[in-house]
């Protein structure tokens, strides 16, 4: 029902675009994107949100890019060697690479990046633990010396999602990684036009020059990554039909995320396509905070898992429409090869509230405050804010829905504060399935605490598990050992997962050249 909310009033014709501009013929060196939500973080290492890991693609590289099978491939660099015992790692990068305010792409800028993304990145923080140097071998080659062998050191910097190896310029890449960046330097295929950025309107980015991509098709993250469009022009549209009816009109070519109830309206107009880019789909997830009471509990945090029915969340945004979305009681994503479901006796029947009610009885809580932080612009996410609250509310839990744009949320669920000092108890988001991959790449099952991902999930126990895993010696071994950590991190209730579902995204017909991937990829679009 929270889900229909979202589209009072919005009778498909009646709509008046905000923005003048908006409404102008379109120019075939312009791109107009409405994003899946506004842009106000925008540094790529400070969080993993998914819509500033798309603008970090538009305006930086990374030394390499991924396939569609996984594999690492050069895309910065020109290729790499490795020492005979494994522990010194040289990448060599391309000639003639430029950031956008013209210096040259140096080797110490790349290691001071990759330092840097180390310290907030969960498969970067497992090879900093053995990393001895980053450090340089000439201006062109970045040298990384390791205490002992990491067979999976590409792996680790070609990953595509959250949080992405973005290369940046070593003055900035030098700022602390507990600090947000706001100056916007890479030397991607576009640059970041600051004067024309106001957050909750507009983003924009042009073309760079002197950008020169690599050769042969792109995919995924790898591959020539070429800029079609001399501009590209993000337009904040959070009400779900203005956007529709914005693309429909040929007002803007692209809108990433539309609303599933409005997608059979973009069907009947033979101007708009729809696709599915994502191919890997994405998990819903509750996150909750071990640092302050209830949830340092783990006995409230078990029976708020007894209470979550992920087919309600599923319905609450995706509709009824099960060919894309799926109950999946696993945190490594349904259909990737680590996942198993029902390993934890939090899965199995009956999943009811009386059962949730009689956990929260009997686990020692005192009706503290819980604190859920939501987007009120964000249709993947809102709805699902609100059903907890409802869920949480009937079971005995004392909630106070705190409901804000989602750029707020993002720069909120960073504080580490008590709920009394501005700090917050739950918040609800998604992620490619990509980047929940294995243990090595996911945050969801990371025990890092303090230095990990918002929530700080904390078990020196599972950190030792996953190291077990990337040290283990063949699959069988992983595998046994991966059902393990998947099986913890489901008991200690690091995260709650609602869901698998896959996002359909709709542009004008009259474009082609879109890459497959994890998220929506600036490169390769063109007019048809």
């Amino acid at each position: 029902m929270h889900r229909r909310t979202l589209l009072q009033g919005a009778a498909l014709g009646g709509f008046a675009l905000s923005r003048p501009a908006l409404a102008q013929p379109a120019k075939a060196s312009t791109l107009r994107f409405v994003p899946q939500a506004n842009l106000t973080a925008l540094d790529p290492i400070w969080t993993s949100a998914i819509v500033t890991q798309i603008h970090g693609y538009h305006v930086y590289d990374t030394l390499y890019g991924v396939n569609a099978e996984q594999q690492p491939l050069p895309q910065m660099a020109e290729g790499h060697t490795v020492s005979d015992d494994k522990l010194t790692w040289r990448i060599r990068l391309r000639d003639g690479l430029r950031f956008h305010d013209g210096e040259p792409v140096l080797a110490r800028d790349a290691a001071a990046s990759l330092e840097r993304w180390s310290k907030r990145d969960p498969f970067g923080q497992l090879l900093a633990k053995v990393v001895e140097r980053w450090g340089t071998a000439d201006d062109r080659t970045v040298e990384i010396r390791l205490t002992r062998p990491f067979p999976m050191l590409l792996d680790a910097i070609a990953k595509p999602d959250a949080n992405v190896a973005f290369i940046m310029p070593e003055r900035l890449a030098r700022t602390d990684a507990n600090t947000q960046i706001s100056e916007v330097i890479g030397s991607g295929p576009y640059r970041f036009v600051k004067e024309e950025f106001s957050t909750g309107s507009r983003s924009v980015y042009a073309k760079f020059d002197r950008y020169v991509p690599r050769e042969g098709t792109p995919e995924w993250s790898s591959g020539g990554k070429a800029a079609h469009y001399n501009r590209v022009e993000w337009h904040v549209l959070p009400d779900p039909a203005t956007a529709v009816a914005a693309l429909s009109n040929g007002e803007v070519d692209w809108v990433d995320q539309p609303l599933s109830d409005l997608i059979p309206t973009l069907q009947r107009n033979r101007n708009v396509k729809i696709d599915t880019l994502a191919t890997a789909g994405n998990l819903s997830l509750m996150r909750l905070n071990h640092l302050h009471p209830p949830f340092n509990n783990p006995k409230v945090r078990r029976a708020v898992a007894l209470a979550v029915n992920q087919a309600d969340y599923m319905r609450v945004t995706m509709g009824e429409d099960q060919s894309i979305w799926r109950e999946c009681h696993s945190l490594f994503p349904c259909g990737t090869p680590w996942a198993t479901e029902d390993l934890s006796e939090l899965n199995s029947p009956p999943r009811s509230l009386d059962r949730a009610k009689a956990a929260l009885a009997e686990s020692g809580y005192r009706g503290e405050k819980v604190v859920i932080i939501n987007p009120t612009d964000f249709p993947l996410i809102g709805p699902h804010g609100q059903l907890t609250a409802d869920v949480l509310t009937k079971i005995g839990m004392n909630v106070d829905l705190m409901e804000s744009d989602w750029g707020t949320v993002v720069q909120r669920r960073a504080s580490r504060e008590p709920v009394e000092k501005g700090g917050w108890t739950i918040f609800h988001t998604y992620g490619s399935s990509m980047a929940y991959l294995n243990p090595a790449v996911s945050s969801l099952v990371k025990g890092t605490g303090e230095v990990g991902w918002f929530g700080w999930y904390k078990s020196p126990e599972m950190e030792e598990l996953i190291q077990t895993w990337l040290d283990a010696p063949d699959q069988a071994t992983q595998r046994r050992i991966a059902d393990e950590v998947n099986k913890k991190a489901q008991d200690d209730v690091a995260t709650i997962p609602l869901g698998q579902f896959f996002v359909r995204t709709a542009y004008r017909s009259n474009l082609t050249g879109f890459v497959k991937g994890s998220m929506p990829y600036p490169w390769g679009v063109r007019p048809a």
